[in-house]
């Protein structure tokens, strides 16, 4: 008997259908490093770090130490009231960390949810604007006003109306959209000028408070913003008095081959949101941003009974310190380039690879059916045997497969996850793949 079924069969029994999206019939028992173990004793190579909540390792001995050494002095006193040491520290921590030169402040919260929310907020207050842009395809988080924010699924706002007014989403210049023959210039144009369209049709600039961007979209297939675009949006904001916001809860810390995302533009947000990866998969998220929208909300705007608590603020102490002793963003980087090589030969060879993007450990890999049109089907045959194969991996929008193991993989672990690869794709191109269990939904 399976007690990875077993233990799943109890579950269901228990658990609300909306708290899991369907994959594989995995029961995580424990982790180390790059690596998962399920409750019958078998070890996978994982590379989706936890949705990109692990980049700095499942329970690195010194984050564990920090846990524990933190948990036997203080779990909690409310930071919403009083002070404690730890959690003092990691504000200043933060505000070192994120960019811009200009004078920061930090608002600590539970998830990367709340951070987004908290930047809505944050610049609603200090623009006494109402309206909030975002992007199709964009990711932001489960709660309600997230929820409204994201477009990724309809699932997210099924059922849950009326939705929040002042919420508006603009096209995201998404690869995928680029016509034949079209350059990145002329994309970029074309894309800018849907955006503007947006703000010369219906939504005034003097009344938007925020534009919000995932610079690199994680959810949305692991892809990234054109340069140009990127710099016209934030002109933009510039001459509207709009706040321009990064969400760099899945892509920041180092997962990209820079320390965020939006460090690939050389463009300084007004406000930055942190969670995932940051207390090493303990509830923690941040909004770090300039002090004069920060300080736009008095006393209990933005507060929470265990935001910022001392045990994950202890575990983000350390795991910042793993993050800068053990370089996982050249790390990252630098392993990204082999992953890169990888797929530029295996792409010569495998006609179930379409396009490939690759940003340091973070890649987006669209399966493709003998046509070049996007084959979700064959995608999910490709993660599942890969399952079997001993390597934890998931879809994206269907048919992208979503690279993003812990920073900490190792070399020898790649070439591992290389060999599957290329077992997988022959198998995939000779047809050979095993059908997907029945009934099964799969993914996103």
């Amino acid at each position: 008997m399976s007690r990875n079924l077993d233990i799943l069969a109890e579950e269901d029994q228990n658990r609300n259908e909306a708290a899991r999206i369907k994959y594989f019939d995995l029961v995580v028992q424990s982790g180390s490093g790059a690596t998962v173990t399920d409750a019958d004793g078998k070890t996978y190579i994982d590379l989706l770090a936890s949705a990109s909540a692990i980049n700095f390792g499942h329970c690195h001995p010194k984050v564990v130490q920090a846990i524990k050494d933190q948990a036997e002095q203080l779990i909690l006193y409310t930071p919403a009231y009083f002070a404690n040491t730890t959690t003092a520290k990691l504000l200043d921590r933060l505000s070192q960390l994120t960019p811009g030169d200009f004078t920061k402040k930090v608002a600590l919260g539970n998830s990367g949810s709340d951070a987004n929310e908290a930047m809505i907020k944050f610049a609603r207050a200090y623009t006494g604007r109402p309206n909030v842009v975002t992007f199709t395809g964009a990711m932001h988080g489960s709660t309600y006003a997230a929820s409204i924010a994201s477009a990724i699924s309809l699932n997210q706002v099924r059922k849950i109306g009326p939705l929040m007014p002042g919420f508006y989403k603009a096209p995201f210049p998404d690869s995928h959209d680029r016509l034949p023959g079209e350059n990145e210039h002329g994309f970029s144009l074309r894309k800018f000028a849907e955006f503007k369209q947006l703000f010369e049709s219906y939504v005034p600039a003097d009344e938007t408070a925020l534009v919000l961007i995932e610079p690199i979209q994680g959810d949305g297939g692991i892809v990234k913003a054109p340069q140009e675009y990127m710099d016209l949006v934030y002109q933009f904001t510039r001459e509207n008095g709009i706040i321009f916001a990064v969400d760099e809860v899945n892509q920041g810390l180092g997962r990209s081959g820079t320390m965020w995302s939006i460090d690939h533009f050389g463009i300084v947000p007004d406000l930055l949101a942190i969670g995932k990866s940051i207390a090493s998969g303990l509830p923690l998220s941040a909004v770090v941003g300039k002090v004069e929208i920060m300080d736009a909300l008095p006393a209990p705007g933005h507060l929470f009974t265990t935001g910022g608590n001392p045990v994950a603020a202890a575990a983000a102490l350390a795991g910042l310190d793993v993050l800068e002793e053990e370089d996982l963003v050249g790390r990252s980087k630098r392993l990204g380039n082999r992953v890169q090589e990888y797929f530029d030969q295996a792409k010569q060879h495998y006609t179930c690879l379409g396009d490939v993007r690759i940003y340091g450990l973070d890649g987006g890999i669209d399966i493709v059916d003998k046509d070049g049109q996007p084959d979700a089907q064959l995608a999910s045959q490709i993660i599942f045997r890969l399952f079997d194969l001993g390597a934890v991996m998931i879809t994206l929008r269907g048919f992208i497969l979503r690279f993003q193991p812990p920073l900490v993989i190792t070399e020898e672990q790649l070439d591992q996850v290389f060999a599957m690869f290329d077992q997988v794709f022959t198998e995939a191109d000779n047809g050979t793949l095993k059908p997907l269990p029945k009934d099964r939904a799969i993914g996103w």
